[in-house]
């Protein structure tokens, strides 16, 4: 009996937010390599990146063009969402603002245009009523490009089973946040996995020991096989059912900010070289 092809997995990837960062020119970027051209390099040693300017203020479609051009087939971006659709009390009034976000230009990243990420403000309290109202603005195309959402919120009251029901009825990936700043949320609440780590340091070549980076590939594994790594805060202990296969998207963020590059590079060649750790 003629057994059934395997199915390509999917991907692990790794990255970190922006690429301008005057102190990763050297260890990170080869000296003497100009300013324009560190988008191609960084795009070629990770596998996405996170672009924090769409959060500051709107970008123009050529932009979104020049930096798919710049890019390798394989590589996408993450968006962070405007500020001026998050940073308000209440998200469901928000429509026009979304709107304007998504029409921006989002859509020349063609096959490139990866996560949107709408990051709440510390302050910013879990209220039921507000935010599913706010899930239901979130388009899921743009021009014919589905559209994948991710929440990123920093207060407390989210770590909650209701705030957890809530976004896995809408389909919203809660980002984990892997720090000593935000609350971390771990608990899977999408079809993919979206997880900062802020805990790179300096005094460390790579930014993370050799020890922590072997545990990171092993989390981003257990997550791609549908499972959840072990000793996680969770906010619903208990057994973890079952899941599909999923994406994972894991950034090195904040903290030794110098180190982010390199941590991230040396992340993705331990994932890549252990495809099989289960």
């Amino acid at each position: 009996m003629a057994t059934a092809p395997t199915l390509p997995q999917p991907p692990i990837r790794v990255g970190i937010g922006g690429w301008t960062f005057e102190p990763w020119r050297g260890p990170f970027y080869p000296p003497g390599l100009p300013h324009d051209e560190e988008l191609a390099f960084a795009s070629r040693q990770l596998r996405v990146i996170e672009i924090n300017g769409t959060y500051y203020r709107l970008q123009s479609p050529a932009s979104f063009a020049r930096w798919r051009e710049q890019t390798p087939d394989g590589f996408v971006f993450s968006l962070k969402a405007s500020r001026f659709v998050t940073q308000r009390r209440v998200l469901g009034e928000a429509g026009e603002a979304v709107q304007r976000f998504i029409r921006s230009g989002l859509a020349e990243l063609g096959d490139k245009l990866g996560p949107i990420v709408w990051q709440l403000p510390p302050t910013h309290r879990f209220e039921p009523d507000d935010l599913a109202a706010f899930f239901a603005l979130l388009p899921q195309t743009v021009s014919g490009l589905p559209l994948r959402h991710v929440l990123d919120p920093r207060h407390e009251s989210f770590r909650s089973g209701e705030y957890l029901a809530l976004a896995r009825a809408h389909g919203i990936t809660t980002v984990f946040t892997d720090g000593e700043d935000y609350p971390p949320i771990p608990d899977p609440t999408g079809p993919f996995v979206y997880a900062r780590v802020m805990r790179t340091d300096p005094q460390h070549a790579l930014g993370c020991t050799p020890q922590a980076l072997d545990a990171l590939a092993a989390c981003a594994h257990a997550w791609r096989q549908g499972g959840e790594p072990t000793g996680l805060p969770r906010v619903e202990p208990g057994p973890v059912a079952p899941a599909p296969p999923r994406e994972v998207f894991l950034f090195f963020i904040s903290a030794a900010k110098e180190k982010a590059p390199l941590a991230a590079r040396a992340l993705q060649q331990r994932v890549d070289a252990q495809p099989s750790i289960a």
